[in-house]
């Protein structure tokens, strides 16, 4: 059988195999039969064969797919450009870059945010309740304990991310970019869950610092990107669940053990450097945290009455409100009362908190002295004229505590004008925002 010339049937086999570089930087098969010149043997109208064709092409030399027809031909002058200036996953060889430390580091990961997030969650609900939530009033330093976690655990997890986008950034530069439209959509889900992360861990900082550079408003941007953030983290490692189960079944060597005890090195000095907010025996080794002695009566004060624009008005008088009328009582009449100390802490959303001993009058006592019923629900409204928390209200489990106040008096002091004088509310377990000063009405619900 003697070997056919026609054109239009391409060149032999033997041809293409002796001119063939098999793989090229980029993986692909590349045959330099197909590019030679016309009337070098092999017909134009022939097309390479189906062998030659890079990939993510069709018969036609076309790429297929949705996605590959949005990205520059590989022989373009950009394609070009890019495998110049692109590195290779294979370039990054540090023992970090594993799936063995990725997924340990992850797992870590995974707990800070989950504990952050159920805390922030749980912080939310506390202030802006559904009727199906409650909250209970003990033990006293309940939100105090939550609120901390939230934040240290927040802390925590700023230096593990770093760590994890350290090990799997070369992943990046993986090749191809993008093999699919479900590969493209896995891309875009962990750009959506890292952008997610920053802003969380970012604005929860700065939170924390009470510095606000932005226009938006923190609580309800800083909620809502928190499911984002958690439903991509649910969605990641039900993807990757097959790989973390793998890497997490093998020992990790000492060259990448190394660099995990960097990373936990780094996140517990971090933890220490700030947790004194909330744990008391650590604040003189807290150099990042909050001191809580700043303030009048050694206080904190998170909102200055200059801020609130309030002063004293020595012709101030409470006002009691029910269905059937209203009560108003002055200070003098408020301080003749039997009085309660307490000692309770104010505990803030931004993570600090602070024991104080409280003197005042039991809500109990006040809804008892005209006459409405034990446990019933008040909403407090204070002097301020606007702010997001001039309103709050205390639930029954808070009314009913013996230690829920209308104080009057702070370690033994008369209330200083920034801590809430001529009185403000004082309960225990309960958010720094919903402990109202400056107090002007209660009304029974």
């Amino acid at each position: 059988m003697t070997e056919r010339s026609d054109a239009a049937s391409g060149p032999p086999e033997s041809s293409v195999t002796a001119d063939t570089d098999k793989n090229d930087h980029e993986g692909r098969v590349v045959h330099r039969a197909s590019l030679r010149e016309p009337g070098s043997g092999t017909s134009a109208a022939a097309g390479p064969p189906e062998s030659s064709l890079a990939a993510g092409t069709d018969k036609n030399g076309r790429r297929g797919g949705v996605v590959h027809r949005f990205l520059p031909s590989p022989d373009s002058r950009l394609g070009r450009f890019i495998r110049r200036v692109q590195p290779d996953e294979a370039n990054f060889r540090s023992p970090a870059h594993h799936e063995k430390v990725t997924a340990r580091l992850g797992l870590w990961l995974g707990v800070a945010f989950l504990l952050c997030f159920l805390t922030g969650l749980l912080s939310h609900l506390i202030q802006h309740p559904p009727a199906w939530f409650g909250w209970p009033a003990r033990p006293a330093n309940l939100y105090r304990i939550t609120q901390g976690i939230h934040v240290i655990s927040g802390v925590a997890a700023v230096p593990l991310l770093f760590a994890k986008l350290w090990s799997v950034y070369p992943k990046l530069f993986s090749r191809p970019v993008i093999r699919s439209l479900p590969h493209a959509l896995e891309r875009l889900s962990i750009l959506v869950l890292a952008g997610a992360a920053f802003f969380e861990l970012t604005t929860g900082i700065f939170n924390v610092a009470q510095n606000y550079p932005w226009a938006f408003y923190f609580p309800a941007a800083h909620y809502a990107v928190a499911w984002i953030a958690f439903g991509s983290v649910v969605l990641h490692v039900a993807v990757k669940l097959p790989i973390i189960r793998r890497a997490l079944a093998t020992p990790v060597d000492p060259a990448r053990r190394s660099f995990l005890r960097t990373g936990f090195l780094a996140t517990g000095a971090a933890v220490v450097a700030t947790a004194g907010v909330t744990v008391p025996l650590l604040r003189d080794v807290s150099p990042l945290s909050w001191r809580s002695d700043r303030g009048p009566q050694g206080l904190p004060v998170n909102r200055t009455a200059n801020a609130a624009r309030v002063t004293a008005d020595p012709a101030w008088r409470l006002e009691i409100v029910t269905r059937t009328g209203i009560t108003r009582l002055s200070r003098t009449q408020l301080a003749d009362l039997p009085q309660r100390t307490a000692d309770l802490p104010i505990a803030c959303v931004e993570g600090w908190s602070q024991s104080a001993t409280w003197t005042g009058v039991p809500i109990a006592d006040l809804l008892a002295l005209i006459g409405a019923p034990p446990g019933s629900e008040v909403r407090v409204t204070s002097l301020e004229r606007r702010g997001a928390y001039r309103v709050s209200t205390l639930p029954g489990s808070h009314t009913r505590d013996p230690d829920t106040l209308l104080a009057l008096r702070l370690n033994g002091e008369t209330l200083a004008l920034d801590h809430g004088f001529p009185a403000r509310i004082i309960a225990p377990s309960r958010p720094g925002v919903l402990q109202t000063k400056w107090v002007h009405r209660l009304e029974v619900l």
